[in-house]
C-alpha cells in the first residue's frame, strides 16, 4: 500500500505508526462530523502560513480514500499552491483555469492519482484569487462536484491573512481548522475561529501538527511569536520523520 514518506510524495511502505493512528483517528471523527450534511464537502485552513494544513487535507484524503470512499481534493491555494507537488503532478491546468474558462473540469481532473482519490490542483496563479473563489463559476464546479463524490476537501489559504477561504463559507460552511505546534499562538488560532464562525462558518474541529512524542502539552512557547504569509509552506509528510512526530487530532 503507498504512503507518504517524509518529503510528502508516496513511497511504499511505512514510517511512523503513531502517525499513521492520528490520521485514522482523524478519518474517523470527520466521518461522524460530516455524516451530519447532506454535501460532504470540508475546507481546511489555519490561522497562519506554515501550520501544516496542506500535508494535513491531503493524508486526509488519502485516508478518506484508502477507506474506500470516492474522494476530491481541490487545492484553492491559487497564492502557494501545494498538491501538484505533493501527488507530483502538473499544475498548467487546474481550479484557476476552470473558473476562468479557460478550461473544463474534464480538462483538469486529475483522475486516480490513487485508488477513490481524483485531484484538482490550483492552476496558473491567478491575480485575482479571491473573487475566483467568490464566483458563480466557483458555485457551479462545487454543485456539480458534490453529487460525483463521497467527500470533497478543500485547502485554502490561512484565513488570518487572506480572505480567499472567507468567500466560500456560504457554499462549504465546514470548516478544520490547522495549528502548529510551538508556532501558532493561542491568541491568532482564537482569532481565526472568529472570523470563521462571524462570517457563517463552522469549525467543527481543529488539529495540531508537529506535535512531539516528548512534547505533547501544546503551549510552552512564546506566545508573542508571529510568522508572515511570505514563507513557504512546510511540507511534511505521511508518516514525517521521527522529530516532527505525529500530527495530534484535537476536537475533530
Amino acid at each position: 500500500m503507498k504512503k507518504f514518506d517524509k518529503s510528502g510524495t508516496y513511497s511504499r511502505g511505512g514510517r511512523n505508526f503513531a502517525i499513521v493512528e492520528s490520521y485514522k483517528s482523524l478519518r474517523t471523527n470527520l466521518q461522524f462530523a460530516l455524516s451530519v450534511n447532506e454535501d460532504k464537502m470540508l475546507l481546511v485552513t489555519s490561522a497562519e502560513a506554515n501550520a501544516g494544513k496542506s500535508t494535513t487535507v491531503s493524508n486526509v484524503a488519502v485516508a478518506m480514500a484508502q477507506a474506500g470512499s470516492r474522494v476530491l481534493l481541490i487545492d484553492a491555494d491559487m497564492r502557494q499552491p501545494t498538491q501538484h507537488k505533493v501527488f507530483k503532478r502538473s499544475n498548467q491546468l487546474g481550479l484557476s483555469n476552470i473558473l476562468s474558462s479557460f478550461c473544463t473540469l474534464n480538462e483538469a481532473l486529475h483522475e486516480e492519482v490513487l485508488p477513490n482519490l481524483d485531484l484538482i490542483t490550483s492552476g496558473t496563479i491567478p491575480p485575482n484569487p479571491s473573487e475566483l473563489l467568490v464566483s458563480r463559476a466557483m458555485t457551479e464546479l462545487l454543485d456539480t462536484v458534490k453529487g460525483k463524490y463521497d467527500y470533497v476537501f478543500i485547502d485554502t489559504p490561512p484565513v488570518g491573512v487572506v480572505s480567499d477561504a472567507m468567500n466560500l463559507l456560504d457554499r462549504v460552511p465546514s470548516v478544520l481548522v490547522i495549528a502548529r505546534q510551538k508556532q501558532t499562538t493561542y491568541g491568532d488560532f482564537n482569532s481565526a475561529v472568529e472570523l470563521i464562525t462571524q462570517n457563517g462558518g463552522t469549525v467543527i474541529g481543529s488539529v495540531i501538527t508537529n506535535v512531539h512524542e516528548r512534547d505533547r502539552m501544546y503551549g510552552d512557547y512564546d506566545r508573542r511569536s508571529r510568522y508572515g504569509y511570505g514563507n513557504k509552506y512546510y511540507y511534511g509528510g505521511y508518516y514525517g520523520s521521527q522529530r516532527n512526530a505525529a500530527a495530534e487530532e484535537n476536537n475533530a
